[in-house]
């Protein structure tokens, strides 16, 4: 059985009760995107393959919830990277000591949207980068906001658009997203694949990660799908 996060128990039966009496809405509480200037440098295209890319920024059923959405996404799996073998399952990485940060890896064709979109989009609708080790509700280093690139270009492109939104000031205050060595990526419990689409009028789903893919669809119309694609088809 998924183990509700008890640091959210509270305000999900607070907006359970608010929808419900139609008191409250999801983008009324949800914060609002910040929109961020494309990225000064791209990753070349050097092949005509699939490319991979694996984000951390919370929750990862908002993540891959969002993900899904983009188009040129040929797929987005929820997981854990930043940690070992032994400790990647949900009970371990939930203790907040395995290292792990709940991650998804977003397999993606570099002909149709290139890896600096993606950070576009990560850094815009997807989570708060300014937030050090936690998301909206969600507390602990599992939910950091961390990039693990899949090579060096990956690497120099994500440090370069860091700095350019720094240098411009985009947020409020500095991004702490950490940029640390590739990891290997261990997929999450089938249960938690698909949650958002499975589950949007959960409580935390319809709190926290329905207004991002509502986000993507007003700030990134154009690289927006209205159907998703799901791991489990």
């Amino acid at each position: 059985m998924l183990k509700f996060r008890a640091q959210t128990a509270f305000a999900a039966v607070v907006v359970a009760a608010s929808l419900s009496t139609g008191l409250l809405t999801a983008r009324a509480v949800a914060e609002n995107a910040v929109v961020v200037p494309p990225a000064a440098m791209t990753e070349p295209v050097t092949g005509a393959g699939m490319e991979k890319a694996v984000l951390a920024g919370g929750c990862f059923w908002g993540v891959q919830g969002v993900f899904q959405h983009v188009k040129g996404v040929q797929n987005a799996v929820s997981g854990y990277a930043g940690g070992k073998a032994d400790t990647a399952d949900y009970e371990t990485v939930s203790g907040g000591q395995s290292g792990h940060a709940e991650s998804v890896e977003i397999t993606f064709d570099p002909h149709v949207i290139n890896y600096a979109t993606l950070l576009q989009i990560y850094f815009s609708v997807v989570h708060n980068p300014t937030e050090l080790n936690f998301q909206g509700p969600d507390t602990g280093t599992q939910y950091r906001s961390a990039i693990f690139p899949e090579s060096d270009a990956q690497a120099q492109v994500a440090k370069a658009y860091i700095d350019q939104l720094n240098k411009a000031a985009v947020f409020k205050a500095p991004i702490v997203t950490t940029i640390e060595p590739a990891q290997k990526f261990y997929a999450a419990e089938g249960y938690h694949q698909d949650y958002l689409t499975l589950h949007p009028n959960q409580p935390y789903i319809a709190f926290n990660d329905i207004p991002k893919v509502e986000d993507l669809s007003h700030v990134f119309p154009s690289l927006y799908s209205a159907k998703p694609k799901l791991v489990k088809g």
